[in-house]
Parts: C-alpha cells; sequence; structure tokens
C-alpha cells in the first residue's frame, strides 16, 4: 500500500503512510505458512559421539529376509558416519538403543553426550528416558510434525533408500533383499561420501585413516564361491554360482547368496564377475530372473541385521589368505557387534511381495514352483498315516516310507529342512525295485545296466526325501501372519483360511442370518490368522479363527456357566508313564473347530464377519446356534455336545442336523454308557477294558489322546470319534500342550526345549548366562527390602511359567518354590536367582 500511494500509481487512495503495529487475525488465518528452516553449514559438535540423530524408516511394505520391517538409522552430526539397525517392531528400538550406546563407546572409546529425534513413541518412551538419564546423556527432539529439525538423519534416509533403490533395480535382486541393499549402500557411503564442511570422508574422521575401497564390488553382480565344505571327488565343480550381496561386518570375507545350495554365505573366496547381473528386462522380472529363489526356502545361518560397527578394512588383510567360506551360526538371543542373531526365514508369500516398493510389481506374482513328479506325489500332513497294526510290528525308532509329513519330520533339525540340496532330485526315488543277482564278486563298480535311474544323480534317502516333501509343501502356505483382514485378503492362502473357517460354520449350522434385533446386545467378531508349527517350529498350517469378542458379554445375560474341566499337566505326565510301563503307542487326535459343535442355550447375536459381509443384507446379523470361540460359555458348550443317539452306532452325516439338534448329554455320559471308567480324581481321563486289554483314553478340550495294548481298540475309538465330529488323526503324539514327546523303544521321553525357548524370547532372557545347578549350594535367598524392586506381574509371569517348566524338569522345582515366596514384594536379588535357573 505504501509503494501504490508514494509512487502514485492509483487514484483514490489518501496520502498517508501504513505502519504494521499489530498482526491481523484475518491475515494469520488466511496466510499463514510454515517457518523456514535455512541450512546450517556448521555444527556444534567437535568430536564422534557429541550428538547423534536417530529416525526410525518403516514400516516398509516388503519384509526382509530375515522378516524385518523397520530401519532404525543412526547419524554422527560431527563425522556423518552412519549404522543401521534392522527392526521387526518399533518396540524393538529402545532396546537397540541400548545397546548401540553401550558397544559404541567401548568400540570409540568416547562418550555419546547427546540424541537427537523426533517425538515418536519409540524414541519417548520411559524405559529409553531411564537409561539415558542414569548415564548422563541428553536427549534432544525435534518439534512435533517439523522433520526440519531432525535434517541430518532425514537427509541421510533419502540417500540410503535412493542408492538401494538403485542398486536393486540394476541387479534386478528381489525386492526381500532390500535390508542387504541398504546395508551395502551404508557401509559404501560412510567410506565414499565427503564431508564438505572438512574435505574428508566419515571413515577418515573417525578412524583417522583413509579407507582402502579396492576391494568394493558391484551389487548384485555374479560371482562364484569356492566349495571347500562337501566333499566333491575328483570331476565335480569346486565352485557355486552365486550372487554379491554386500560385505562381512564381522569378518574380512564377502556376503554371497549361494543359489545352489540356497543358503546367505560369508567367504573370502570369491571371484566375480561384475559385468553379468541376473536383471532380465525390468527390475519388477524378478521372478525369471531368479526361478531357483522360489522353488525352496532360502537358507542362511546370518542375518541381515547388522551395522557399521566394525571399522577395519578388508584392504588390510590378505584376502587370498583367509579361511572360508564362513557361515556365521545363529544362536537364538546371541548378540554381537555388528551382526544380529537372527535366522534369515523364507522369501514372503504372495501378499508380502504384492506391496512391494516398486511401481510395477503391484500385481500379484504367481508363485514360481518347481513341477512335482507323478512318481513322487506330494503327501499332505495327514494323507499317509500308518495304520495301529502296522506300528505295533515295527520298531518305534525305524522310519516308515509311508509316514506323514509331521511324523517323518519329527526327528529332524529345522537346519536340516532349510540345508536341501538340489542334488537331492525329487525325481531319484523309485517306489520299486527289482533286485539283481551278482554275477561276479562284490566289486566298487557296477555295470551300467543295473544302476536304477540316472548314474549322474546321487542317490536320495528316506531321510532326505522326507525332508524335501516338508519343504515342497510348505511351498503352499503363507508365511506371515496377516495382522487385520485387509493384509489377509490379499494372500490367497489366507483367503482360503477364511473360507475354510466360515465352511465350517456352514457344515455345523452355527448361525442363522436375521434382522438386527431392538434392545439386544450384539456382539463383535475378529479375525485371529496363525502359523500352526509343529515341534521343530515348521510352518503346518495356516489357521484362520473367527472369534468372538467376549470380553463385552456381561453374565447373567449373556451367559451363566462357564466352568469345564481340563487335564493336568500331572495328568499327562502319568498318563505317558503308564503308556510307557505298558508298551503303548500314544496317539493324538483333535476336534476340528470343536466350540462349534456346542449347542447354546442363550440368545446371542453376533456382527457379520469382516470381509465376508453378506451384500443384500449389509445391516442384518448373525443369531447363534452354537457355541463361537471366545464366548465366555464355549467351552462348556463344548462339554455338552455328544447326543444320546450316538450309543445307537454312528451318525448319519446326510442327517447330522436331526442328530446335534437333539437333547446333548455330555461327552462324560457317552463314554460311559459305551463302558469307559471316568478316572476318580481326574474327570478328562477314561479307561476301557476288553479281556485282558484296556485302551486310556485323555480329553484336553478339543485335543485326545489315547493309547491301546489292542490296536483294533485304538482303531475303534478312531472310528467313533470321526463318526461323532470332524476330526484331525495327527499321528503317534509328538506335541502336546507344550511337551515335545519322543516314543521309542526302551521308554517315552518328554522334553520342553521349546518352550523354554519361548519363554527365553517372552521375557528377553536370551543372554541369560548358563549355570551348573539351579541355585548355589547353601544358598539362602531372603527378603531384600533395599533392592530394586521389579515389576510384580512380569515376576509372577516368570514363576508361573518355570512351574510348568517343571513337568519335565524336576530339578529347578526346588529352587522355583523358593522363588515364589516373594512374589508379593520381588526385588532385583529375586530376578536374578529367576534368571539362574532359566540359564542351566
Amino acid at each position: 500500500m505504501n509503494k501504490l500511494v508514494s509512487k502514485n500509481l492509483v487514484k483514490g487512495l489518501p496520502e498517508t503512510r501504513l505502519s504494521k503495529d499489530s498482526l491481523c487475525p484475518a491475515c494469520e488465518q488466511g496466510k499463514m505458512t510454515r517457518s523456514s528452516h535455512p541450512p546450517r553449514m556448521d555444527t556444534n559438535s567437535k568430536s564422534p559421539l557429541d550428538m547423534i540423530h536417530m529416525d526410525l524408516c518403516g514400516p516398509t511394505r516388503t519384509e526382509s529376509l530375515a522378516r524385518k520391517k523397520y530401519m532404525l538409522v543412526l547419524v554422527d552430526e560431527f563425522s556423518r558416519f552412519t549404522w543401521l539397525e534392522f527392526l521387526r517392531a518399533k518396540s524393538d528400538a529402545a532396546d537397540r538403543i541400548i545397546a548401540f550406546i553401550k558397544r559404541i563407546q567401548v568400540l570409540l572409546g568416547r562418550r555419546v553426550k547427546k540424541l537427537r529425534s523426533d517425538n515418536g513413541t519409540e524414541f519417548r518412551n520411559a524405559k529409553l528416558q531411564s537409561f539415558l538419564e542414569d548415564v548422563g546423556i541428553s536427549h534432544n527432539f525435534s518439534a512435533v510434525r517439523t522433520p526440519q529439525q531432525n535434517g541430518v538423519v532425514e537427509r541421510k534416509n533419502r540417500t540410503l533408500v535412493e542408492a538401494a533403490r538403485s542398486m536393486m533395480a540394476h541387479s534386478g535382486v528381489p525386492q526381500s533383499f532390500w535390508a542387504e541393499a541398504v546395508s551395502t549402500a551404508c557401509y559404501t557411503q560412510n567410506r565414499t561420501l565427503i564431508v564438505k564442511r572438512t574435505g574428508k570422508t566419515s571413515y577418515k574422521m573417525v578412524e583417522q585413516r583413509k579407507p582402502n575401497i579396492d576391494y568394493f564390488r558391484v551389487f548384485g553382480c555374479k560371482c562364484y564361491v569356492l566349495n571347500d565344505r562337501d566333499d566333491l571327488g575328483k570331476f565335480k565343480p569346486k565352485s557355486d554360482e552365486s550372487i554379491f550381496i554386500g560385505y562381512s561386518h564381522n569378518s574380512k570375507a564377502y556376503r554371497v547368496f549361494n543359489k545352489r545350495t540356497r543358503t546367505i554365505l560369508e567367504s573370502s573366496n570369491v571371484d566375480f564377475s561384475e559385468t553379468e547381473t541376473y536383471s532380465v528386462a525390468s527390475p519388477s522380472n524378478v521372478n525369471a530372473s531368479f526361478p531357483e529363489l522360489f522353488t525352496a526356502p532360502p537358507s542362511t545361518d546370518s542375518s541381515t541385521n547388522f551395522s557399521a560397527l566394525d571399522f577395519l578394512d578388508l584392504a588390510d588383510y590378505d584376502l587370498p589368505t583367509l579361511t572360508g567360506p564362513i557361515v556365521v551360526p545363529a544362536h537364538a538371543g546371541s548378540t554381537s557387534t555388528s551382526v544380529s542373531s537372527d535366522a534369515f526365514v523364507t522369501e514372503p508369500s504372495s501378499s508380502t511381495s504384492t506391496n512391494s516398493v516398486s511401481p510395477e510389481s503391484t500385481a500379484t506374482p504367481q508363485p514360481v514352483l518347481a513341477p512335482i513328479p507323478e512318481e513322487a506325489p506330494l503327501p499332505s500332513p495327514s494323507s499317509a498315516q500308518r495304520t495301529y497294526a502296522q506300528v505295533v510290528r515295527e520298531p518305534r525308532l525305524e522310519a516308515s516310507p509311508q509316514n506323514n509329513l509331521a511324523a517323518g519330520s519329527s526327528s529332524r533339525n529345522q537346519q536340516e529342512v532349510f540345508a536341501v540340496r538340489d542334488e537331492n532330485d525329487a525325481t531319484n526315488n523309485q517306489q520299486a525295485y527289482v533286485t539283481h543277482p551278482h554275477t561276479r564278486k562284490w566289486t566298487k563298480d557296477h555295470p551300467p545296466s543295473q544302476i536304477i535311474g540316472s548314474p549322474s544323480q546321487p542317490v536320495t534317502t528316506r531321510s532326505a526325501k522326507n525332508v524335501e516333501n516338508l519343504i515342497l509343501f510348505g511351498g503352499f502356505l503363507g508365511e506371515f501372519e496377516p495382522s487385520d483382514v485387509s493384509q489377509a485378503l490379499t494372500d490367497p492362502d489366507w483367503v482360503l483360511a477364511m473360507q475354510e473357517e466360515l465352511a465350517e460354520f456352514e457344515r455345523n449350522k452355527v448361525w442363522r442370518l436375521v434382522t438386527r434385533p431392538w434392545g439386544k446386545s450384539i456382539i463383535g467378531l475378529k479375525w485371529i490368522f496363525r502359523n500352526k508349527k509343529d515341534e521343530n517350529d515348521l510352518i503346518i498350517r495356516n489357521k484362520a479363527r473367527l472369534v468372538a469378542k467376549g470380553y463385552r458379554q456381561q453374565e447373567g445375560i449373556d451367559y451363566d456357566e462357564t466352568f469345564a474341566p481340563v487335564a493336568r499337566i500331572e495328568a499327562i505326565r502319568i498318563f505317558l508313564a503308564y503308556a510307557a510301563h505298558k508298551n503303548m503307542t500314544v496317539y493324538q487326535m483333535d476336534v476340528k473347530c470343536a466350540f462349534l459343535n456346542g449347542v447354546l442355550q442363550e440368545e446371542v447375536y453376533v456382527e457379520q464377519p469382516k470381509g465376508f459381509v453378506d451384500p443384500r443384507f449389509p445391516e442384518h446379523v448373525y443369531v447363534l446356534d452354537k457355541a463361537l470361540y471366545g464366548l465366555k460359555q464355549a467351552p462348556r458348550a463344548w462339554r455338552k455336545e455328544v447326543t444320546k443317539v450316538v450309543n445307537n452306532g454312528p451318525r448319519d452325516d446326510s442327517d447330522s442336523s436331526q442328530h446335534l439338534g437333539s437333547t446333548y448329554e455330555t461327552l462324560t455320559d457317552y463314554l460311559l454308557g459305551v463302558g469307559y471308567k471316568k478316572g476318580t480324581i481326574d474327570p478328562t481321563f477314561f479307561l476301557k477294558r476288553s479281556g485282558k486289554d484296556l485302551i486310556i483314553v485323555q480329553i484336553y478340550v478339543d485335543d485326545i489322546i489315547f493309547a491301546s495294548t489292542k490296536p483294533e481298540m485304538c482303531q475303534e475309538f478312531e472310528n467313533t470319534m470321526k463318526s461323532l465330529f470332524k476330526m484331525s488323526m495327527m499321528g503317534e503324539l509328538t506335541f502336546f500342550l507344550g511337551l515335545q514327546v519322543r516314543q521309542c523303544p526302551d521308554g517315552i521321553f518328554i522334553n520342553q526345549a521349546k518352550y523354554v525357548q519361548d519363554l527365553l524370547k517372552r521375557f528377553d532372557f536370551g543372554g541369560s548366562n548358563s549355570a551348573a545347578t539351579p541355585m548355589p549350594r547353601n544358598f539362602q535367598l531372603n527378603a531384600d527390602t533395599s533392592g530394586k524392586p521389579v515389576d510384580q506381574k512380569t515376576y509372577r509371569a516368570i514363576i508361573g511359567s518355570l512351574l510348568y517348566l517343571t513337568a519335565s524338569r524336576p530339578d529347578i522345582v526346588f529352587s522355583t518354590g523358593v522363588c515364589a515366596r516373594f512374589q508379593c514384594d520381588p526385588r532385583d536379588s529375586h530376578l536374578s536367582v529367576v534368571k539362574r535357573i532359566l540359564g542351566i
């Protein structure tokens, strides 16, 4: 306005000079913008670790090979040196930051003075703040929704991601290799990018010496790694074709993906062909570029979760003299300076691959699987069961070629499953062999005419065949567990699992679609997605369960009685001990969707399940005729599920509604009606005698274990239960209620190794030191009023878990009982004793 008046550019304005002496509310509301943030060329940091900038990237749409979805980036303000940590969940960030600070201070001999981050909950939490206050580190935060104030690490995020994206586009590796690409980019940039303020590289500013980069190679290029682990013979290839994916951070070696063994190795004996990559036409065409990656799960003994803490150069050592190849062993819960302990896992399923970073790969890819030969069909988990008579005649330790997958793999180690090699050809397993008579004395060589199959192919053993079938079967299962329905609906494997669940609802006539009633409480539904695993932690089934939100039920209105007896762990041990004493073989079966068989006495309404709403009646609800998982009364309703008519014989499936709709008696009444006797102390134990033979049955909700001295009685019991319910026969008992069971000719042995591993992981006790005894000799544990208090809920949960562990570890009974005395006021001294028990 002043210019218009002073320069006389318009007519009609009074010749006055305007001044701004206050804010204009209308202008502030209509014109306000963000404040500018001019770049800073100087820095307050005078040495490394004076200030570290932090940020968390993620979640990524595609999980890494180690199932990581987050990337924690830490940048030193003075040198711009960068470290990376890959996480599976945001909640892991605090622990990783604390561990990083402890390690980096020891490595560099300096103290971290300040941290800077945004206001995310992964940085602003009580655990991290308590640690920083104890060690005297200041924590500065950027303003809310102002990433410009944390620009050092925000710009580094972009630099790393752009470099990794370019490397992957050039090499054509799958999107699941993103963590390897980002780590390699970080490793390279630390040694090559120049800090403008000093004109030096970050490595030079930290290590005070020039980096040597003559060992750098092109990411994703073809390479060959020396195979000095196998007995190759005279004329087999000495090297394996591989893919270069980075540099080792805990040894002076290269990281390569071995295409033959499908493992990630660290070796110094590598030759590179840097002009060759596996990119065919475009980065989106990775399935054609890497057919081997989709024929079986990739395996590795190391992890992608590493940082750049190791500042030593490969160039400082004579690479040809180093030993290799080196396979980094994976120990659960162990930590190291630069390599995490998480083992690599299989490629994400089709839904995970759908959510790729690249726009070209958004279409759902079809899995590329090796064709299964007709002479070696893929068995299902329960398709090839041994009969009871066969089990009695055969030694228990002898492997049967007709065993099901679960039984065939029960004694296999998980590492053996992932270490299957290509030479174990599925077509090299003949079903019938003709014995050729010997025409001369035994000799090492045989005429080609007497060799069955291809002489160039090695013999496939029965053990390797079981492992190979298990891998092929696993190729049809989804590896990840969706967190919500929207994720599950993008994966055909989980869609099929949900359809199977709803098919059970239809078969059991669980509900009816009705108009929403007025004045009635409507209970919500929720999908639960879980991968069912065996005793070796291998996925055998994708299970989708539709459950009711029972916590919304009101006692007296939605339900009355809820009690249903279950077997105690002591009863299970006595059952197994008696079976071993009588030289019985114990079998296991479970009722599919058991709770869906229980009839409800109350009137219960539920919403339509998400993803499967009837388009014609979207406002309708279901009224339940049968029980549903999650309802308070579901366990008791299941116990009342066997009808009187079953005493006259198996039901007719075509008229199942009539049988299931009649008067219901308890499962106990049925078993008593056909000659079983109920246990005097344990109401879930049943016994039936037939002359000198007997059968014993133990029921735990929908899981049933049984054994008999006469195989025909087991077969009769199985047929009877299958006539009543839809059963899943699981063969010989190998895993039950956290107990790993091994049946041998000289007895039945139980252990809880998997339970212990889950326990250590649950309470984050992976680093517990081992001890020879649960408690020191003559040790007195007393109330410690001066010690640091620990969380009562956590302490009690640990004690409860240890009490369950005593089922197979009687040596910890006394020590656990002593620690249990202090559950009202647990202290740090009591927790240390508990950790000692877990460490033995």
